[in-house]
């Protein structure tokens, strides 16, 4: 389709996979992450067109992004706000105040952020498609995620209000909330990896579909569950 693709937290896990899939796609693919040693081999192993180090919970890394991308392309057509982390899964009693404003800033600031950033570029091109990934936490509680939820809560909402901006220009955002899979991310928050069924190969392809979707047609959120998965409400 030879779309201009940007993924954040595109290193590893979902962003990672997502890259590949758009890649095989026939899309030019942008990879960002903030080690950039573990980003350039991510994007030589998926065929990635462009990498560079980026810290999504700054808004000028942000700002150069966006001044990039119309540098060299003129253009994005999707934005896959994927980065995203742990930080700390406890109780919130155990929470540092550093803990606290670090977990909101990675998973929900910097998707405001980047949304924010690439807004008018879509506007004035009267098309885009922005895919925020969340997760199950924006919608079940389990102890000690209590702080990851409400960011990850925070990003569900913040991508309906968002839409309902850019749909007058012919904009579309959506919201993917995946189930827990094995991508580094338990290990980073320091809980152990764990083995799920789900892959992020699974997460890959839903947010291509969307993005592949026609025009006319919005994926408003979507949930996706490992079949190992179940939750009985309380």
């Amino acid at each position: 389709m030879d779309r201009i693709v940007l993924i954040t937290g595109a290193s590893s896990g979902y962003g990672m996979a997502t890259a590949k899939a758009f890649k095989d796609n026939g899309d030019t693919v942008i990879m960002t992450a903030r080690r950039l040693d573990k980003l350039e081999q991510a994007k030589n192993e998926v065929g990635g067109d462009l990498a560079f180090s980026m810290d999504v919970t700054k808004p000028a890394d942000w700002d150069y992004a966006v001044n990039l991308v119309k540098e060299k392309f003129g253009r994005l057509d999707v934005l896959v706000n994927n980065a995203g982390g742990g930080i700390a899964i406890k109780e919130v009693s155990e929470f540092t105040t550093d803990e606290i404003d670090t977990t909101i800033k990675l998973n929900l600031n910097s998707v405001i952020y980047g949304c924010r950033a690439f807004a008018d570029m879509m506007k004035e091109q009267k098309s885009g498609t922005m895919i925020n990934i969340a997760s199950v936490c924006a919608r079940q509680c389990w102890p000690t995620w209590s702080v990851y939820a409400a960011a990850k809560a925070g990003v569900l909402n913040f991508s309906k209000g968002m839409y309902l901006e850019m749909q007058p220009y012919g904009v579309r955002v959506s919201c993917v909330i995946p189930s827990s899979a094995s991508t580094g991310f338990q290990s980073a928050a320091g809980i152990g990896e764990t083995t799920d069924k789900l892959l992020p190969e699974d997460i890959a392809e839903t947010v291509l579909y969307i993005a592949n979707l026609p025009g006319r047609a919005v994926v408003e959120d979507v949930t996706v569950w490992g079949i190992d998965k179940q939750v009985n409400p309380l």
